[in-house]
């Protein structure tokens, strides 16, 4: 993709990023096609602005009518007569160059009927919803059979925000998957997210109604989903030729009786990414012995240890033993592991430096390690990861941190005994530029802001500008860091972000909502959660945060 381009999602290893990336990327030179078109001119005729188009390959290979805002993907097609003008003037000229068009729900049957595109073989579709897709494939020209034969990528965003009821949105996505194996016969490439980065792609009902979608064409396959149920389901031999299988899991509990035990020999790559897990040793290592051609993996998780039956992290010694020694074809291993064990009656601690020596015959270089205490919490954690990170999200980062560039991590959780001072947020802003969802635990206040304040300092900080932050939960943390978010002096917010935290910090640290230097940054919030247990509603409140949809303890959302 071109420079600058937003991945909306990206895989976390190289095998199925580069697949994702023709995926479910819009390059920046085609973020806005509309506007491109009209910006020609109007001192143009029509046949030489389309005669400009036309010989753009650039814009004809790759037609993206969508972009990514907030975290959600929005039409550029703001009005219909911008959509008609487009469709009767442009793609009836350009139709049998393009080879890819990446199509918002509300948009897509119009451009998909109005030529033929005898060149096309990928699609993207977003903000596709059961009822929708049914729809779409109603229309004689798209069930053709040429057009079902010739496209063999595509990327799908499910939008499950319509259904109230859990098990009526499992059977919408079990049947939008059925329809899509249904309608493209020569599938070989496909991308299936939730149209939100944090909800995953939900497949297994505790009804348990039958999965019946399989594909004899399917080569790759990159997948958010629920559980650990939905990937061993989609390993059941239903995809019989898949070689590359993505997956990222929303958690890891154990799964019901699936019996599902066989060799999975055609699979060449696999990649799973878990926030957490708890039973890695009873379902992640069996699932990895099964694959034995397997030459490329990617394991990207926070892993709890159980110190009944481990005494130690996640090091390069257990990577050696029990993975690198017992996948006799893997050729490329990138990880991203954190460890994190309750603290009792150790007599040995394992220090950084401990961790680091299990990496000296490692059989990949440049590999980060470090280890954090926290006595507090009676707790401990290791951290280690192969450079460049590929890892979609990095959990409990400290003052430990050091430092890097993660241009795959979406969502970033801060923890620590000790405070975080604005050099240290300003290290994760440059560290994570994608960044969409952040949540901070701290409970120590900041030790540098009284000589900020009495310095009178804060004009002189540098400004943090977290350009993609879509979600910030800060209702574990000292008012220091409250401060830290909402001061306009330390930190600019972009539109429309979520904001949860709690009331009685909120109203301290906003003055009872009358404090000038907050309130810009509170203008952008356009969803408040708020917890706590002495919650006053009041006007000035709702006057404060303008834009906010504001939730009570015990309310919810509802799109």
């Amino acid at each position: 993709s071109s420079s600058g381009a937003k991945a909306a999602y990206t895989v976390v290893d190289a095998p199925c990023s580069k697949f994702l990336k023709k995926s479910l990327t819009v390059p920046s030179s085609l973020k806005n096609p509309i506007a491109r078109y009209s910006s020609i001119g109007t001192s143009f005729s029509v046949n030489q602005r389309l005669n400009k188009i036309v010989q753009d390959s650039i814009f004809t290979n790759r037609l993206t009518f969508v972009k990514m805002y907030s975290g959600n993907f929005i039409d550029v097609f703001r009005c219909n007569t911008m959509l008609d003008r487009f469709c009767l003037q442009i793609l009836p000229v350009i139709h049998d160059k393009i080879k890819w068009l990446d199509l918002e729900s509300s948009s897509m049957k119009n451009v998909l009927c109005v030529a033929d595109y005898p060149n096309l073989y990928g699609l993207g579709l977003y903000n596709i919803n059961e009822e929708s897709f049914r729809c779409l494939f109603i229309d004689e020209t798209l069930t053709s059979a040429t057009f079902k034969n010739q496209i063999t990528t595509l990327a799908i965003t499910i939008d499950n925000n319509n259904h109230e009821c859990y098990d009526d949105m499992l059977l919408s996505a079990a049947n939008i998957v059925n329809y899509i194996l249904t309608v493209f016969t020569n599938l070989i490439y496909l991308t299936l997210y939730e149209s939100s980065y944090r909800n995953r792609v939900p497949l297994i009902s505790n009804n348990g109604f039958p999965l019946t979608f399989r594909s004899s064409t399917l080569l790759k396959l990159n997948i958010k989903v629920q559980c650990f149920d939905d990937c061993l389901y989609l390993l059941d031999g239903r995809f019989n030729q898949l070689h590359t299988f993505c997956v990222d899991l929303v958690n890891l509990r154990h799964p019901q009786e699936i019996k599902n035990h066989g060799d999975l020999s055609n699979l060449k790559c696999f990649v799973l990414s878990c926030k957490e897990i708890s039973s890695y040793d009873e379902l992640i290592l069996p699932l990895l012995y099964r694959m034995s051609n397997l030459e490329q993996l990617g394991l990207y998780m926070t892993i709890s240890i159980d110190t009944r039956y481990n005494d130690g992290f996640i090091d390069g010694n257990h990577l050696k033993r029990n993975i690198i020694n017992r996948l006799l074809r893997l050729n490329d291993f990138k990880f991203h592991i954190c460890s994190w064990m309750f603290i009792h009656n150790q007599s040995h601690f394992s220090s950084t430096k401990d961790i680091q020596r299990t990496f000296i015959d490692f059989p990949i270089n440049n590999i980060i390690s470090y280890v954090d205490y926290f006595p507090e919490a009676k707790r401990s954690q290791c951290q280690i990861y192969s450079c460049p990170s590929l890892t979609p999200h990095y959990e409990d980062i400290t003052n430990s941190f050091p430092g890097g560039f993660f241009k795959y991590v979406r969502v970033v959780s801060l923890f620590d005994e000790h405070p975080f001072e604005h050099e240290f947020f300003l290290q994760i802003q440059k560290s994570f530029p994608l960044m969409e969802e952040l949540s901070v635990f701290n409970c120590k206040s900041q030790n540098k802001k009284q000589s900020y304040e009495s310095d009178n300092d804060n004009q002189n900080l540098p400004l943090i500008e977290y350009s993609l932050l879509n979600e910030l939960a800060i209702n574990t943390v000292h008012d220091d860091y409250i401060e830290q978010f909402l001061l306009n002096t330390k930190t600019y917010l972009q539109n429309n972000v979520f904001l949860y935290i709690e009331y009685e910090s909120l109203q301290r640290v906003t003055h009872n909502f009358t404090r000038e230097d907050t309130r810009i940054n509170c203008m952008q919030i356009n969803k408040l959660k708020l917890c706590g247990e002495r919650i006053c509603r009041n006007s000035f409140l709702q006057a404060y945060f303008p834009f906010a949809k504001i939730s009570y303890p015990g309310q919810f959302f509802f799109e």
